[in-house]
């Protein structure tokens, strides 16, 4: 029974899976790493010229962008050296993955200059809306001396409110709660406060 047929068709057929699997899991795994490699400085491009971009668009007269000691977090002046405030990125969960953000906020720390999202897998047509100009534009100007608030179907009626998405009130809360967050970070490192 041990030479069998059945048992050494089997047995061999078992080793040629294993080392065919094992050889397309090498050079797979190969060539993965291979491609990351060929492409992480381009990447990385890619995502500084997202920031930069974003950084303007919320700071219409910036000229300099420079990283302070905060990762993340970015001195902007004009072109005379002027402080226009900080931009930052945030991050954090939204309904369907990451949201990740820049942000603005005046030297002074009342008030958001604006929001940009630079990246979000949300609900296409509800929580995507998060990226759209009617819902981004809520945060130019909106103070930040309270923490930022969303009120659903209602317009706001304080000038820390943001009116939420209709149908997308997860992804709303997400932004807001996102925003608290690392705006009370950044107070802290760059303020003092605490």
């Amino acid at each position: 029974m041990e030479n069998s047929p059945l048992r050494r068709i089997f047995g061999n057929t078992v080793v040629k899976m294993i080392i065919a699997l094992t050889l397309v899991g090498v050079v797979s795994g190969a060539t993965l790493v291979m491609v990351y490699n060929a492409t992480i400085d381009k990447i990385k491009f890619n995502v500084n010229q997202a920031q930069d971009r974003a950084i303007r668009e919320i700071f219409k007269d910036a000229d300099k962008i420079e990283e302070t000691k905060e990762e993340g977090v970015f001195k902007v002046t004009d072109k005379e050296g002027k402080l226009l405030g900080y931009a930052f990125t945030a991050e954090g969960n939204g309904y369907q993955g990451i949201i990740k953000m820049i942000a603005g906020v005046d030297p002074e720390f009342t008030k958001l200059n604006g929001m940009e999202v630079i990246e979000s897998q949300e609900t296409p047509g509800l929580g995507a809306e998060i990226a759209g100009t009617p819902f981004r534009s809520q945060f130019e100007g909106l103070s930040i001396t309270h923490p930022i608030e969303y009120v659903k179907n209602q317009k706001p009626v304080e000038p820390y409110q943001i009116e939420a998405i209709t149908g997308a009130t997860i992804s709303s809360r997400a932004v807001v709660n996102i925003l608290n967050i690392r705006i009370g970070e950044i107070k802290k490192v760059l303020r003092g406060e605490g």
